[in-house]
């Protein structure tokens, strides 16, 4: 009963056609022609040099692949407990007939002989898919792969990006960007991004589903200011390979960040192989040298994940090791997923521990169980079967028994990270107006001028011919239209905005991934300009809505006085005539002033302030007709009722932020003047404060008369120094005067 079930839970997932998310095939030349390409597969080579085979009879130049194979095969006898060995056997049984156990001096002519002639077929890399089971597979393309030959369906592209991030110092990387992107880089940093965002926009239209990079064990993405990237790029642009261990850094760490934003911008999963240590053992076989670093840690990515929240991070580990803390962050971050298990982790004990730690502890919708990281389509059914019995031995034994799961219920998890979350990790890009063609079926020029046109309209007239742009540039004109690109013409959102009363008119999704293309860039075929941060893009148009008025506007008049142009020249700018700045009454009726107008409104009765120079008090006491009570002010000024400036007048007003009713300045106000020095408000001096000499500051033994407002009532008040009075000041109780008196002069000075 147990063995049967285990079984049927291997035959159902077993039939789920897959697509393999990693492998490096040719798409040129994707399955293999000889058992030489099985057998040099970097598995076997290490594997029996490992066991003793000398490097010298693997990589020797010239050798035949039939010769590779019988030197090869005499070593693999130590390797027949591998789980690698096990491959090649199941290889040979399933596409080639083998019935042995062993491959060995004594059937591998036959088998090498048997094999060349059925490879030998036009169809057998399609044939190799079909029997595997397999849908498609993702490749490994170098980032200036012209993606072009083969069906990006069945072998999906995705940009590798270790040559851009690590050797951008070589010459010869530089210059393949330079050839593939059409931008040669220089000092200015927006060359390289120009360049990157260039390689983005072509494998996103040739069916990229994916970035990947290869990561070592010390690597610490973090962001990279202008000015450090800057000084950097232009020392490895002067330097190369010669340039400065610390610059070089900075570079690797600005290009990275700056694919991570890219991934962001084009919905590209960010694939993340961490931790491979290279040229450990540089007397290893090709691919041989390479080993995993356990001094490696996720914690060194914390700030990417957090800073790319929306980027999806699928995070291969390269030994089971580490396998915990990869459960841990994608335990905790929405936007890390656990990704097969590769390299030294990929045998069935370490897959069995790690797959069930990540079952039981992960998400299930973040789970991407296995790819192969095949080298030759014969590859994906060994390897993807080698994990489904691994898989299937989980869900039997843990999800089934243990847990009391059914039967179906287990099966339908085993799909769920087989198949159904490649597909949506993975999604197909949307490449609108960048693949597919965009047939515009526009109405009549007439029909169009006759017919009113609200703001939206004319949004979606701009961002049609945004588009139309863009797509005579980018794609071919024949192309059938996909079908939610024609529905997308129809999607306009209106979304209210905080400030002020604005409306913000928003394209569809397709159309703000094309509608930063400029129509006169597309049609003359110019490369696109470095984006910077303030440009606006021609996708979100924003117009102040006066919800009173009428938003309905004449097309006619609209394509008479202008031509509509997302992107205007300077010269098209001039060439309107218009003020840069333009100051406009916000008044719900317009005014038309003129000099007679004007003259019309000036008052010829002036106001009477009086004399506001004197001192003196008015002799006529203000007129008070009106029966309000009126306070005495020096210079007979009016009270001035406020309650009539509140009254509607079309006339500018005064608006009183208190309900005062009446104002009038106090005598001390009028007195302020403005320091002309400071501006400072001060009271003016007499000018016979200001002739004071120093022989004035002194005080003598005279009588001296002080006028003090601080003394009401004093008749005597003596000083002393050292117990001697020094001082008398005598006055009386309703006098303001106060007479000092010094006793003796010699104390003058001490006083």
């Amino acid at each position: 009963m147990t063995h049967s079930t285990r079984d049927s839970i291997y035959d159902a997932i077993a039939s789920i056609r897959l697509i393999d998310p990693h492998t490096h095939i040719n798409p040129h030349n994707p399955a293999s022609s000889t058992l030489a390409d099985l057998l040099g597969y970097h598995y076997y080579t290490e594997l029996a040099h490992s066991a003793g085979m000398p490097k010298n009879q693997i990589e020797e130049p010239g050798i035949s692949p039939r010769e590779l194979v019988h030197r090869l095969v005499k070593n693999l006898g130590p390797l027949e407990n591998t789980a690698q060995y096990r491959w090649l056997v199941e290889i040979c049984r399933m596409f080639f007939g083998f019935e042995g156990h062993r491959i060995d001096e004594s059937n591998w002519e036959d088998l090498f002989d048997r094999s060349e002639s059925i490879m030998a077929s036009a169809d057998w890399p399609q044939s190799v898919l079909d029997q595997s089971n397999v849908e498609a597979v993702f490749l490994t393309n170098e980032f200036d792969d012209p993606l072009s030959g083969f069906d990006t369906d069945t072998y999906i592209p995705c940009l590798r990006t270790d040559d851009l991030v690590f050797h951008l110092a070589k010459t010869s990387v530089r210059d393949r960007l330079a050839v593939a992107s059409g931008i040669e880089l220089s000092d200015d940093l927006g060359t390289l991004r120009q360049s990157l965002h260039q390689r983005f926009e072509h494998f996103v239209a040739n069916g990229a589903r994916a970035c990947a990079i290869s990561l070592p064990p010390n690597f610490c993405p973090l962001p990279v200011s202008d000015g450090r990237a800057s000084s950097a790029l232009s020392h490895v642009l002067q330097n190369g390979e010669l340039a400065d261990a610390s610059h070089k850094a900075a570079l690797a760490r600005r290009v990275f960040w700056t694919l991570a934003e890219l991934c962001d911008e084009f919905e590209l999963p960010f694939d993340l192989m961490i931790g491979v240590n290279r040229g450990v053992y540089p007397g290893g076989v090709y691919q041989g040298q390479d080993l995993y670093d356990s001094r490696v840690s996720l914690t060194q990515y914390r700030e990417l994940f957090n800073a790319f929240p929306n980027v999806k991070f699928p995070i291969s580990v390269l030994a089971s090791v580490t396998n915990q803390e990869l459960v841990s962050h994608a335990w905790i971050f929405p936007n890390v997923i656990t990704n097969g298990h590769w390299w030294y982790s990929n045998t069935p004990s370490f897959i069995t521990r790690d797959a069930q730690a990540r079952l039981e502890a992960v998400p299930q919708t973040k789970q991407i169980g296995y790819y192969s990281d095949a080298y030759k389509l014969e590859f994906v059914w060994p390897k993807f079967d080698m994990y489904r019995r691994c898989l299937s031995g989980i869900l039997h034994d843990h999800f089934v028994v243990q847990c009391g799961w059914s039967e179906e219920a287990a099966i339908e998890l085993g799909r769920r990270i087989l198949r159904d979350n490649v597909d949506e990790i993975f999604p197909k890009p949307n490449r609108t107006l960048l693949e597919d063609t965009i047939h515009l079926d526009a109405p009549d020029a007439e029909e169009i001028a006759d017919a009113p046109a609200t703001l939206a309209d004319i949004a979606g007239i701009g961002a049609t011919a945004s588009l139309a742009a863009g797509a005579i540039g980018m794609v071919e004109v024949d192309a059938e239209p996909a079908d939610d690109d024609v529905d997308s013409f129809a999607t306009i959102e209106e979304t209210s905005v905080d400030s002020g009363n604005e409306e913000t008119i928003a394209m569809s999704t397709a159309e703000l991934d094309s509608a930063d293309l400029d129509f006169d860039r597309a049609v003359s075929g110019t490369p696109e300009p470095a984006a910077t941060d303030s440009e606006a893009t021609a996708s979100e148009l924003t117009s102040p809505i006066d919800d009173e008025t009428d938003d309905t506007i004449d097309i006619e008049e609209v394509n008479n006085d202008l031509e509509i142009d997302p992107v205007p020249t300077l010269d098209e700018v001039e060439s309107l005539g218009v003020a840069d700045v333009e100051l406009a009454d916000d008044a719900t009726e317009a005014k038309n002033l003129d000099a007679e107008s004007i003259e019309s409104m000036v008052n010829d009765e002036s106001l009477d302030l009086g004399d506001m120079t004197s001192e003196s008090e008015p002799e006529t006491e203000p007129d008070n007709t009106s029966g309000e009570s009126n306070m005495d002010y020096p210079g007979n000024i009016e009270t001035v009722d406020l309650s009539d400036l509140n009254e509607p007048t079309d006339e500018p007003s005064i608006q009183f932020l208190r309900n005062e009713k009446s104002f009038a300045p106090d005598e001390e106000s009028l007195r302020l003047k403005p320091d002309p020095l400071t501006g400072e408000l001060t009271f003016p001096t007499s000018d016979e404060d200001n002739s004071l000499d120093d022989d004035d500051m002194l005080l003598h033994d005279d009588d001296l008369e002080v006028q003090s407002d601080l003394v009401t009532e004093a008749s005597s008040l003596d000083l002393e120094i050292d117990d001697d009075p020094i001082i008398e000041l005598t006055g009386d109780e309703d006098d303001d005067d106060l007479v000092i008196d010094f006793l003796d002069p010699e104390n003058e000075k001490d006083a």
